[in-house]
């Protein structure tokens, strides 16, 4: 079975609820975005195997990736989370009960649910939840999530299950950051003040799974948390973590029964998962994965090298040489589902222009030329080395790619010691992502291009309270990314979990966050 979950905008499903922040009431089954499985009731027992796209560099939740789908299952394993989505976009309630707001998003009010515990037996409570939001704001910590922590002015515990939040800004739905991100996820205070190595050895958090052993670079065993709140879950005793960045070995390793479950990002992978008797859930976001040009210096601080590049790439071509032409892509900034949708289109190749543009800054002794860093998965290495060759074709540019180890990405994303570098601009609703990737203001924004008419499109976006406000900002922001053209949109990002038959309960909430503590496995 293949099943595929388009995921619009929540501004969709909430419509006049925008402004309380988080759409939506806790309480019942917490369906999240889509579910694919194994037929019957869950089964209890057993060890799942779980391939990752890379392997994480600390288990410190603030480190891990939870928008990505790179290391999400990592985070949800040993942390669980304050809050899900269901198959609309429309947040639901786990560990928190409610986040609202009052006054449109300038003060939320976090609850929690009462009784939580971590796996060592102590609180989790709102002071718990304060530290662990506090700290993501310190750069020292390295988390990628440092913009969305610092969207939050300051955080007062009311009492132990209380906390208080006042923003910078108001962000009425900013209940979408929290859950797409590294906040989502808490950790115990003491065992974090103990220091990162003393915590990579035992991390304590409140979810299904507590940490067996860890082997850098090969497998990182769990065991079941028997203080999990939500019981019975998780239905697995055990489960087994590791990377493949290979993408068709990750698929051949489910097929021939070496894994249960392979976090996916590949189109290839996902198309063949229909044909090979797989289980697979995909979620289909707006916006999507992008070429992000630095503009901070040459030879994209000149517009006209980010336009030429823009215009002498062929998507087409690379989709077919990438993704074997399954890629759905980003031809406008929206899925046409969105009620935020305009028709203004992303990208249009134009080779005519790409070389008169390359031949001007050739007169003015600027011939392009730059480095495409690229990750290491087969996915990425085909990606740098198509636009390589397609750039090739054209006189007066001149392309080389490097291979960087998935650990330096946080590194880049702060340094900005790159030309060119592969990131994504993914979202069910489009704030907090799309501000901090192309504003201005955010420390975030890869290309580094300052455009006020941008700036203050993605900031009305944010805070408005309408739909019709909404979408004329977001209008804007497509127009003025085609004119500055701060980055190639190559790809809608579809964020996959395929298993075999026999896995059930394969659940993924947010951008593609797998939850383990609802698969099981029929025996």
């Amino acid at each position: 079975m293949f099943r595929k979950s388009r995921l619009v905008a929540t501004a969709v499903v909430c419509g006049a609820a925008l402004a309380l922040g988080a759409c939506g009431g806790g309480g019942g089954d917490d369906t999240a975005s889509s579910t694919s499985g194994a037929a019957g009731q869950p089964v209890a027992g057993g060890e799942g195997r779980i391939l990752l796209l890379g392997d994480p560099r600390s288990l410190d939740p603030a480190t891990l990736s939870n928008q990505a789908a790179i290391t999400a299952p990592v985070g949800n394993a040993l942390y669980g989370t304050l809050m899900i989505t269901d198959e609309a976009g429309k947040v639901k309630y786990t560990m928190a009960e409610s986040f609202d707001t009052t006054d449109t998003g300038k003060t939320f009010t976090l609850k929690l649910k009462p009784g939580l515990v971590f796996s060592d037996g102590k609180p989790l409570n709102a002071e718990a939840v304060k530290f662990n939001w506090d700290r993501i704001k310190d750069p020292t910590v390295g988390s990628s999530y440092v913009v969305d922590a610092r969207m939050i002015e300051s955080t007062e515990v009311v009492d132990d299950v209380t906390l208080k939040v006042t923003m910078v800004n108001p962000v009425p739905a900013y209940a979408q950051a929290v859950l797409n991100s590294s906040l989502n996820w808490i950790a115990s205070p003491d065992a974090l003040k103990a220091g990162r190595d003393s915590f990579d050895k035992n991390p304590i958090g409140a979810g299904p799974f507590t940490l067996a052993s860890w082997t850098r670079q090969a497998d990182i065993k769990f065991v079941k948390n028997p203080k999990y709140w939500d019981a019975p879950k998780p239905y697995l005793d055990r489960l087994t973590m590791r990377s493949a960045t290979d993408a068709t070995q990750r698929l051949n390793t489910v097929i021939s029964g070496g894994a249960d479950v392979a976090i996916d990002t590949n189109t290839v992978n996902i198309d063949k998962a229909e044909t090979s008797d797989l289980n697979a859930v995909v979620t289909t976001l707006n916006g999507g994965n992008f070429m992000a040009f630095n503009s901070r210096r040459a030879p994209f601080d000149d517009i006209r090298a980010r336009q030429a590049v823009s215009a002498a790439i062929d998507l087409e071509a690379l989709n077919l040489a990438a993704y074997n032409g399954t890629a759905p892509l980003p031809d406008t900034l929206f899925d046409k589902s969105s009620p935020l949708f305009s028709d203004t289109p992303l990208h249009k190749t134009d080779k005519a222009l790409a070389q008169k543009l390359l031949d001007e800054l050739a007169a003015d002794g600027k011939p392009v030329k730059f480095t495409f860093s690229s990750f290491p998965s087969s996915e990425n290495r085909a990606i740098s080395e198509n636009i390589q060759a397609q750039l090739s074709a054209f006189k007066n540019i001149t392309v080389s790619v490097k291979i960087v180890d998935l650990g330096q990405v946080a590194a880049l994303r702060t340094t900005f010691d790159f030309d060119m570098l592969v990131s994504s601009a993914s979202f069910q609703d489009p704030e907090p992502r799309l501000w901090q990737a192309f504003s201005q203001d955010s420390v975030a924004n890869l290309s580094g291009v300052k455009d006020k008419e941008l700036s203050d499109a993605l900031l009305e976006g944010r805070t408005a309270t309408t739909e019709a406000d909404r979408k004329a900002a977001y209008e804007t922001v497509a127009e003025r990314l085609v004119a500055i053209s701060p980055a190639v949109f190559y790809q809608r990002s579809t964020n996959a979990a395929i298993g075999t038959a026999k896995v059930g309960g394969i659940v993924q909430y947010g951008s593609g966050s797998l939850l383990v503590e609802e698969l099981w496995i029929k025996k």
